[in-house]
């Protein structure tokens, strides 16, 4: 309650001039979220937080566009960043959104229009415009974290254009079903509503899994006169679902021959979340070329989860299993405020927009978890009983509050038509205060960290729409880690991790409405810290890693009537000086192609196809880490306009029904990919 009225103050205290004023101008869309066309995003305000050319960002970034989202039916993050190159999706344990960017794993590098979401839930795309994922560290715009680069989630907006109501029915061949709508209303001539909303009943593949999310997003936005907008948005997302582990593995492998076989207790095994996410933003002109935006975030999150998962491998391909047991909840109460004044000008022969920016964040967090004791600890392969489990009393409860707070500036400088400089350096103060409430008495914890990060790209034009780059930037990650649970003694005596990353690359506008792509990167980060493989719950030294490697993508139109998105990456993410030791979910080769070619007016087909080489579920430190094999998934899809305002579209995935293994937790919990399927999905707008 204390973040929500200080949010609310922050918003009332915002430029009381600009509500006085006047409005002359259409709204249009809210906030500027940069073009599209199909599957081609031409602009971004990510990555450098001014609306900025894609051609003209010395990193690699790669938008998923709301069409492409669509199109492939993706329903969660792993579904879209499948299709993203150097990008592995994570098993989250069952209970959340977890990836590998650049060898660098993360729970917490999540961000909702440029301000950080760093919960750990699944996130919905229903209400969404685009996904961007940022590749590299990237302190400069979004601060600690961020190691291997970031996924930005970009909200759809109201606009006054005109009023639209849309909706989708979907349902899959495993029992999976859902309906959303979308409704736009202008408001007058000066603002506009919107309102997104979701219900989904959850299936796969299976032989126990259940769930149920309801998500809802109303959003008012209006035009407040003399260059002036703002919109407020609230969102409110109740999910309820089974956790699933996955197999346990055999000998080094992902156990086959169970790839429905659930390895868990029904109905303990669940996760629940409730959140409150009230965003408000404003934008403004205060003069010819100096702008300013202020956005305020504020959450509410209660989250519980329950796990009964296999603790180990299997003895045999027909003996038993290990099983292990916890329950873990959190709450957290979160305040976001970031505010930034951009300024164009010109000195001498140079143009110049500058960034200045702040920010301040506030997070007061509370955990607790207790580990079970099951009725029998060993599942036998050959006659399974699901075992009774008690939770017993807490292993962990934890009380903190984190307070950062923030400074930049960033100076694009254009040197007349072929050079563009990027460069700019963020402050960051970090404090977190802490209680471990098991200890008797209390053990209180704090650490207060400051950081300088700095970043700089040079981009040289030989022709308009080609431009070459080179970039170094730098991030860091608090000793508290991620979620900011807990911190030990020795802990507390500990530089944070950093993140170094230096880039190579081009960008091609072959066409309007094609871009090419290609970069070279190494990334070092050093004091480095992973799960421990015989205990993810605690971390490891592991010293300093580097990870090399090349991405290539293509996006957009090859003719009138063919789209492509397609992506490769080569990546060896290693400790450093030793081969040996390889990053965890790191595969070596990724590869990614999704067509779409329009038969006729009427008559559209799809066709994907994915590869990932072999990769390690956990950090390889001895022969018997686990690797999960190698794999190719062939996905098709046709779309059918039934009239100008309804569409039939089926999507088939895993056409060729492929065995495969797609991601890990850790060396005993494997997800196993979903065999054949389909989902039939009837669209209408008006």
């Amino acid at each position: 309650m204390r973040s929500l009225l200080a949010s609310t103050a922050v918003l009332l205290a915002l430029p009381a001039a600009a509500l006085a004023q006047q409005a002359t101008d259409d709204l249009g869309t809210i906030i500027v979220t940069g073009q599209t066309e199909g599957y081609v995003a031409v602009n971004s305000v990510t990555a450098t937080k001014t609306d900025t050319p894609l051609i003209d960002v010395p990193q690699s970034l790669n938008v998923v566009t709301r069409q492409q989202l669509d199109d492939q039916a993706a329903y969660s993050l792993s579904d879209v960043l499948r299709y993203v190159p150097g990008v592995t999706v994570g098993q989250g344990e069952g209970n959340r959104d977890q990836i590998t960017l650049r060898g660098q794993n993360t729970t917490a590098d999540f961000f909702l229009d440029g301000v950080r979401d760093d919960v750990q839930y699944y996130r919905g795309l229903y209400n969404l415009e685009r996904v961007e994922v940022l590749k590299g560290p990237y302190a400069l715009i979004f601060g600690r974290g961020g190691g291997g680069g970031i996924v930005n989630r970009v909200q759809k907006t109201p606009t006054s254009a005109d009023a639209f109501f849309g909706s989708r029915v979907s349902a899959n061949s495993f029992g999976a079903w859902d309906v959303s709508g979308d409704l736009n209303t202008p408001l007058g001539d000066n603002a506009a509503f919107r309102l997104n909303a979701v219900y989904e009943e959850l299936g796969n593949h299976r032989d126990v899994y259940e769930g149920q999310r309801f998500a809802a997003n109303p959003y008012l936005a209006a035009d407040l006169g003399g260059g002036w907008r703002a919109g407020l948005s609230y969102e409110y997302v109740d999910d309820d679902r089974t956790t699933d582990r996955g197999v346990p593995s055999l000998n080094g492998r992902p156990l086959e021959g169970y790839r429905d076989r659930f390895f868990g207790v029904p109905e303990v095994n669940r996760t629940t979340l409730e959140a409150s996410i009230l965003k408000g933003r404003i934008d403004g002109e205060l003069a010819p070329g100096l702008s300013v935006s202020t956005t305020v975030l504020y959450g509410d999150f209660d989250k519980t989860y329950a796990n009964v998962f296999p603790g180990g491998a299997a003895t045999s391909q027909t003996g038993t299993v290990p099983l292990s047991a916890y329950v873990d909840a959190t709450t957290r109460e979160t305040l976001q405020l970031q505010s930034n004044l951009v300024w164009e000008t010109t000195t001498g022969p140079l143009a110049h927009r500058i960034l200045f920016g702040v920010e301040y964040g506030s997070q007061d967090t509370a955990n607790s978890r207790r580990n079970g004791t099951l009725s029998n600890a060993n599942l036998s392969l050959t006659s399974p009983v699901f075992p009774t489990v008690t939770f017993g009393a807490l292993a962990r409860e934890t009380v903190s509050t984190v307070e950062t707070l923030s400074a930049y500036v960033q100076d694009q400088i254009s040197i007349g038509e072929r050079f563009d400089i990027v460069a700019g350096l963020r402050f960051d103060r970090f404090d977190i205060d802490g209680l471990d409430l098991l200890p008797t008495p209390d053990r209180p914890f704090a650490r207060t960290d400051e950081k300088v990060s700095p970043r700089l790209g040079l981009i040289y034009k030989p022709q308009p729409n080609l431009s070459l780059y080179t970039s170094y930037s730098r991030s860091f990650l608090p000793r508290s880690g991620e979620q900011f649970l807990s911190l030990t003694t020795t802990q507390e005596d500990l530089e944070p991790e950093r993140f170094t990353n230096t880039e190579v690359g081009l960008k091609w506008q072959a066409r309007p409405n094609l871009i090419v792509t290609a970069a070279l990167f190494q990334l070092d980060r050093t004091n480095a810290t992973t799960p421990d493989p015989a205990n993810p719950a605690q971390s490891i030294n592991v010293g300093e890693t580097r990870t090399q490697g090349l991405e290539l993508s293509a996006t957009g139109n090859l003719t009138d009537r063919w789209q492509i998105s397609a992506g490769y990456a080569w990546q060896d993410a290693v400790l450093s000086g030793n081969d040996f030791v390889r990053l965890a979910q790191v595969p070596e080769q990724q590869f990614s192609l999704w067509n779409r070619f329009e038969v006729s007016d009427r008559l559209g087909l799809g066709l994907g196809v994915t590869h990932q080489s072999d990769q390690f579920a956990a950090i390889r430190t001895s022969a018997a880490t686990t690797r999960l094999p190698g794999f190719f998934r062939v996905d098709a899809a046709a779309f059918y306009d039934l009239s100008d305002r309804v569409q039939v579209q089926l999507n088939v995935e895993n056409l060729l029904d492929e065995t495969y293994f797609p991601d890990a937790h850790n060396n005993a919990n494997i997800s196993t990919g979903a065999p054949l399927n389909a989902r039939l999905t009837i669209s209408t707008r008006f």
